[in-house]
């Protein structure tokens, strides 16, 4: 029976299903799965309009987490509600977790020169990925002086303050800083939709409930982490707050992660690193690589558990935020001020992108000219030859395996 099918589209196990094929074959990054979904959704199902797409993009986009897999809930939300929201999240979400769990239990189970040879060439392959990342965003979020400059005062206040709140220290500074100096931002262009979220008096109420209760876990989870002394409540704030804090992208969350569980020792940095080059070769959300680092964490959970607990606490936050967030979207895109603090952010996370591929991408990762040279052939098969990552991740594996036993 075809999805369009109106006693089909409305059931959450339709939606799961719609998009566990998009969690299947979804590679190359989240600008890619927004347009594996606008081919899905827009022209395929036609379950909204190009504009009111684009206005759900913009929102996701505008919001802190991994945007492909908001415009996912959102969409999901649209056809089933809560559940629906849900089914789009799992079925989006399961294939690359499940591999990357997989992935860290093998890891974990192997030994030998194979597994040290692989985890070498994965690290390698990560240097070139966030190379890639910080030039595309780079060229579009840092194209005049203003902004470049943000970028660099960044990335030293970064490297010389290495913790997670001088990184959210960093992100409100630069929003303020956005709003003196970054003027150019021009009027919203576009009409207001109405497809996506209609705002209703009590709409609005649940709206600011979400948006409390987000706010209530990023503040409480520390404090109740410290005093009550629970592993595994150590292991969600930890993944909640990179969750809640990422903005510009998957690959953001790269430096917030590595602050929280590296020096703690929670995940080897050898293992951290190569899983983040495994997440590159799984179709998806690339924050799936949570459910790599709470399978390998060290201290309290791990394994399965760890896996879901980590899965489940990273995206959490884009499930409050983009039920807060869209009744409101039309007046804050709307808000001049709300857009140039945005300009200043996304050059600050492009700066904190650059700090985190010196320390510990590169430090860690690049140590020999064998290295370099490993990493220059990689960075040009993404960039110039335009090899798909999954690709490149898994012929540097391979040749890891040859070449650094």
């Amino acid at each position: 029976m075809d999805e369009q099918t109106p006693s089909l589209k409305n059931r959450p196990w339709a939606v799961f299903l719609i998009f566990l094929r998009l969690g299947l074959t979804s590679f190359g990054g989240p600008v890619a799965h927004l347009g594996y979904f606008r081919e899905a959704f827009v022209e395929k199902r036609r379950w909204l309009s190009d504009q009111a797409y684009a206005d759900l993009v913009a929102l996701c986009q505008f919001l802190p987490g991994p945007a492909s897999s908001q415009v996912g809930l959102a969409l999901g939300y649209k056809q089933a509600g809560y559940p629906g929201a849900f089914a789009a999240w799992l079925g989006f979400t399961l294939p690359s977790a499940l591999i990357l769990l997989l992935f860290a239990l093998g890891l974990d189970l192997l030994q030998g020169d194979l597994v040290s040879g692989m985890v070498k060439g994965l690290k390698l392959v990560a240097v070139a990925v966030v190379v890639q990342a910080l030039w595309g965003m780079a060229k579009s979020l840092c194209p005049d002086g203003p902004r470049a400059s943000l970028m660099i005062v960044s990335a030293i206040a970064m490297l010389s303050v290495s913790t997670v709140w001088a990184q959210v220290a960093i992100i409100l500074v630069s929003g303020a800083l956005g709003i003196v100096f970054l003027r150019e931002a021009g009027p919203v262009s576009g009409q207001a939709t109405s497809e996506l979220i209609t705002p209703s008096k009590g709409r609005l109420s649940v709206s600011f409930g979400f948006l409390a209760f987000f706010f209530v876990l990023l503040f409480w989870l520390p404090l109740g982490a410290a005093k009550l002394g629970l592993d595994w409540l150590a292991l969600f704030d930890s993944f909640y707050r990179s969750g809640a804090l990422v903005f510009g992208g998957g690959h953001v969350v790269l430096p917030l992660l590595s602050a929280e569980l590296v020096p703690s020792g929670q995940v080897d940095e050898s293992i951290f690193l190569a899983g983040y080059g495994a997440a590159q070769a799984v179709p998806g959300p690339l924050f799936t690589f949570a459910a790599f680092l709470g399978a390998s964490n060290q201290v309290g959970p791990t394994g399965v558990s760890g896996s879901l607990i980590a899965l489940v606490a990273i995206f959490l936050p884009s499930f409050l935020l983009v039920f807060a967030a869209m009744p409101y979207w039309d007046v804050l895109r709307s808000k001049v001020l709300m857009r140039r603090a945005l300009l200043g952010v996304n050059a600050a996370v492009v700066g904190l992108l650059l700090a985190a591929l010196y320390d510990p991408v590169w430090t860690k990762g690049v140590s020999t000219t064998p290295d370099f040279c490993f990493v220059l052939l990689a960075w040009l098969a993404l960039i110039f030859w335009k090899l798909p990552p999954w690709l490149v991740v898994l012929s540097g594996a391979t040749l890891g395996v040859f070449l650094f036993n």
